[in-house]
């Protein structure tokens, strides 16, 4: 992955430890800081203490849903780039993640290249926003 002069710190979370410890150790090998959470309360209390460039999130989790994890991230810091994740993917869902500023929106099983290629997005567009 070409590097954008900078390591970014990504925060996943999944409520499955599989998918969750999966793509830390996909994104750990890309050179990105990782961090993971089991579910969306867990996600916030960490995004509370640590910055964060980047979330990915699944959509279906208990306590918290994917939508309440990126409802509470756009109302602490509206530059996290977040990125939704779901085995169901349906248009209303992807509609109302696209709405309330999900960056992007992909289906599990997640395909690393696709993965990859996106985070690649979040990030350089990070980069072009004026601090």
């Amino acid at each position: 992955m070409e590097s954008i002069g900078l390591t970014a710190t990504i925060l996943v979370v999944d409520d499955e430890e599989n998918a969750r410890e999966g793509l830390s150790k996909i994104l750990s090998k890309e050179g990105y800081r990782v961090e993971t959470a089991a579910n969306g309360k867990e996600a916030i209390d960490t995004l509370k203490r640590q910055r964060y460039e980047l979330v990915i999130t699944d959509m279906r989790m208990p306590l918290m849903d994917g939508f309440e994890v990126l409802r509470e991230i756009k109302k602490m810091d509206e530059n996290i780039g977040v990125i939704m994740i779901t085995a169901y993917g349906e248009v209303e869902s992807y509609l109302e993640a696209m709405n309330m500023g999900a960056f992007e929106y992909i289906n599990k099983p997640v395909r690393v290249n696709e993965l990859k290629r996106v985070i690649s997005k979040v990030l350089e567009a990070r980069l072009k926003k004026p601090a």
